[in-house]
């Protein structure tokens, strides 16, 4: 006989089911193959929440980490000590120190960026879950956006190509990547690369967020600059604005301490497979740092600190992009630059949407006996047309998220994880002053803890065999060592060439060879004859 405690359950449960019954049994449930694929709606409802708790942090992060390139914010929007616009010529008074109107602009881009994340990241995954039917969720990809920020557009717009010019190429790199999917030449692409390298600049790119999540721009300010060692640790409150020396000793800044603890937090929840792990040291980082009258407050008693608290008041908020949205131009592609960062772009989305998808679907039991799976090519259509609307809306290319596992693991098999996932980021465009209050010393430790993860692939590279290894570390050290993504790529390539040119030189001799005896013997048969190769053979 069941009891009054648990008769609530038990409703509970026969309400879940009919709503399972239902759904399976209509329209919806034969288009998702809810039945097929040994799933039901409330899984993979449960799924969708599962993944995007765990992937949410790209909103913040991704937003931050484009906002470091200055956006569409130039020297124009930099105000003078009067006030009025300032008219000079660009320096780094303006745009490097600290300028109220620059800053201002700096607020308005990262509120748009948000955004942008927030869209291309619920179209990318509704778009997979409706077309494709796979439970994989999509959004601006880490790694790429790095490269982005800090090797293409620079900081604050320091580097070889401008923001307008930098979104164009990641267009053309989305239409490009589109291209090769529908022509089926994406998978060929992938394959010309060597293993090694691929595996490597997996390493690389991680070990390239860490060092960025350990600076004091995008990070904890664990480590900066010396001029005796180029990089030192620092973790000091106050630092000399020529040089970037602490003033006061390393290792005394209060939100250095608060970001480490952030850092201890994640590592445990991820060492726990605790669900959603990423967020909890991000939000407990942020919500301390919004107490004001503290050392760690990202809201100072300043006209900017002032400001950010009266937004972050709102609570709620629907922010429409202003700036970003459309900033694209082709004017600058007759430079070299451009079509570096291009071809580097499509290298690394080619290689991290093939592999992840790849490893989705074998994780989730979805690949066939040849090693595709079902949705295969619709699902790289989608991710490239994502990343076409991203570079529309302001953003760096879009990319499927290994995070997708997390609901992979909850039960879910088929798109409404992918639609569930889109639903929450569309409920984050209402939550944007919450959003933009996230500190940089809150969002490094996730930089860092994300290169750690990337570390994994490492033990797949032939160590033992230097013709591969080499060139492995090769590109996995200049990433970081360069800060340059492409840097690391062109070096393994350069060192890969240049280690195995002999044995490609004397292995095509060897084939010609083999092709030559081949066609005398043939034209001395023909003659009646024995030729020199084949006689060569009888005699032995």
């Amino acid at each position: 006989m069941t009891s009054k405690r648990t008769a609530p359950w038990h409703r509970l449960s026969e309400a879940e089911a009919a709503v399972n019954r239902a759904v399976a049994s209509s329209r919806v449930g034969w288009y998702f193959k809810l039945d097929a694929r040994k799933s039901s709606f409330t899984k993979e409802l449960r799924a969708g929440a599962a993944t995007f708790l765990t992937m949410a942090y790209i909103i913040s992060v991704n937003a931050a980490i484009l906002t470091d390139s200055g956006g569409p914010c130039t020297v124009r929007d930099c105000t003078a000590v009067g006030g009025a616009k300032s008219t000079a010529a660009p320096g780094p008074e303006c745009t490097v120190g600290p300028n109220p109107g620059y800053e201002q602009c700096l607020a308005r881009t990262k509120s748009d960026l948000i955004v942008a994340t927030a869209v291309a990241a619920m179209a990318g995954s509704f778009a997979m879950g409706l077309f494709a039917n796979l439970p994989l969720a999509l959004a601006p990809g880490m790694g790429a956006n790095a490269y982005f920020a800090y090797n293409m557009v620079g900081f604050h717009g320091s580097g070889p190509i401008t923001y307008s010019t930098a979104l164009a190429v990641v267009m053309l790199e989305g239409i490009v990547f589109f291209a090769l999917s529908a022509v089926g030449l994406r998978s060929k692409l992938a394959r010309m690369i060597p293993r090694n390298i691929r595996l490597a600049s997996a390493v690389g790119i991680g070990l390239f967020l860490a060092f960025t999540g350990l600076q004091a721009h995008q990070g904890v300010g664990l480590v900066g600059a010396s001029p005796s060692t180029l990089v030192t640790l620092t973790a000091c409150s106050e630092v000399d604005p020529t040089t970037g020396a602490c003033l006061d000793g390393t290792m005394r800044s209060p939100t250095f301490w608060l970001g480490a603890v952030g850092f201890l937090i994640t590592a445990t929840c991820l060492a726990r497979d605790v669900k959603g792990s990423m967020i909890y040291g991000i939000l407990f980082v942020t919500v301390v740092s919004w107490i004001r009258g503290t050392s760690v407050t990202v809201f100072p008693d300043t006209p900017a600190g002032n400001a950010g608290f009266s937004y972050f008041k709102k609570v709620v908020d629907f922010h429409m992009i202003k700036s970003t949205a459309g900033h694209l131009s082709f004017g600058g592609f007759r430079h070299g630059n451009v079509w570096l960062a291009l071809l580097t772009l499509l290298y690394v989305d080619v290689l991290d949407t093939t592999g992840t998808m790849y490893s989705m679907a074998e994780y989730g039991g979805f690949t066939d006996e040849s090693g595709g799976f079902e949705g295969e090519y619709r699902a790289f259509l989608v991710d490239a047309g994502s990343t076409v609307l991203s570079a529309g809306l302001g953003s760096s290319t879009v990319t499927t998220y290994v995070e997708s596992t997390a609901g992979i693991r909850e039960g879910g098999r088929t798109g409404l994880t992918a639609i569930t996932v889109a639903a929450c980021f569309l409920a984050s465009l209402f939550f944007g002053p919450l959003l933009m209050s996230v500190p940089p010393w809150a969002v490094g430790p996730s930089l860092v803890l994300v290169g750690a993860m990337m570390m994994r692939v490492a033990k797949e590279i032939e160590w033992g065999d230097m013709k591969e290894g080499v060139p492995a570390f090769v590109t996995m050290a200049l990433m970081p060592l360069s800060f340059s993504i492409a840097n690391g790529i062109i070096g393994g390539l350069g060192v890969y060439v240049a280690l195995h040119w002999y044995d490609w030189a004397r292995h095509g001799y060897g084939k010609v060879r083999n092709v030559l005896d081949e066609r005398r013997n043939q034209v001395a048969a023909a003659a009646g004859e024995v030729g020199p190769a084949a006689a060569a053979q009888d005699a032995v």
